[in-house]
């Protein structure tokens, strides 16, 4: 198994492109700390992965504030002990408006979320990472961070942020043995996220579609199976990299 021996962190594990993430990295043998801020869905799919024989805790935390990442962190040293993959997954749409009917305190919620949370769980796990010599992070963020779509500044925004903390991680990290990636999920159709955009857009979702050239939305299994592989032995020499997995959307 390609991950056998390891510990992974899947932040915003409960449902959608989490829950797929956790799942694939546990069939391939990892050790799986399940977190989010809803906590029955991530205990459900803890006991999934039990089920199928792999190895999987949860933890309910609030990846925006310092003190819960550090929960996080320490939940899995508890449980499982060295760190050697972190999945910062979690993340909110916001508000689907136009700038200037975003409040600022809709935008700093995203940004905490969607952006800060991914800096504050890299930081408690990068020093581990570097003192063993070797240690994989995956930041997942958004082909919103490269196309230009409308009403969705702050997401937008952060998932770009996450690029570029993705690129600087990556270059403090690539003598230690630290790889650092970005995957950029186009229009994901089995997600809460998108159901929720689609109703808030309508008929214009119709319009997202019509952009992608493989002409359908993305799968949850379609983004794990791009994480697993970047998260793996198998990338062992692709690092600071944005990966799109959409369809083809975006072409940088």
């Amino acid at each position: 198994m390609l991950l056998e021996g390891k510990t992974a962190i899947v932040t915003g594990g409960g449902r959608g492109i989490g829950r797929a993430i956790a799942r694939k990295l546990a069939g391939e043998g990892a050790a799986v700390m399940v977190a989010s801020r809803s906590g029955g869905e991530i205990e459900a799919v803890a006991a999934e992965i039990q089920q199928a024989g792999g190895r999987a805790k949860a933890v309910a935390a609030d990846v925006s504030k310092a003190a819960e990442c550090e929960k996080i962190v320490r939940a899995a040293r508890e449980a499982f002990g060295a760190i050697h993959i972190l999945v910062n997954n979690a993340g909110i749409l916001g508000p689907v408006a136009p700038a200037e009917a975003t409040t600022p305190q809709q935008w700093d919620e995203v940004i905490a979320i969607d952006l800060t949370s991914a800096f504050l769980m890299s930081r408690l796990v990068v020093s581990e990472m570097y003192e063993r010599g070797s240690g994989a992070i995956l930041n997942i963020s958004s082909v919103a961070a490269k196309a230009a779509y409308p009403m969705n500044s702050a997401y937008a925004a952060a998932k770009a942020g996450l690029l570029g903390l993705t690129r600087t991680l990556a270059a403090e990290g690539a003598r230690k043995g630290v790889r650092v990636n970005a995957i950029l999920p186009g229009p994901t159709g089995d997600t809460n996220m998108w159901q929720e955009l689609a109703g808030q857009l309508g008929p214009m979702s119709a319009h997202v579609t019509d952009g992608i050239l493989q002409g359908r939305l993305q799968t949850t299994e379609e983004i794990a199976a791009a994480a697993l592989f970047l998260v793996s032995d198998q990338a062992s020499s692709i690092t600071g990299q944005t990966l799109n997995v959409d369809g083809g959307v975006a072409f940088y």
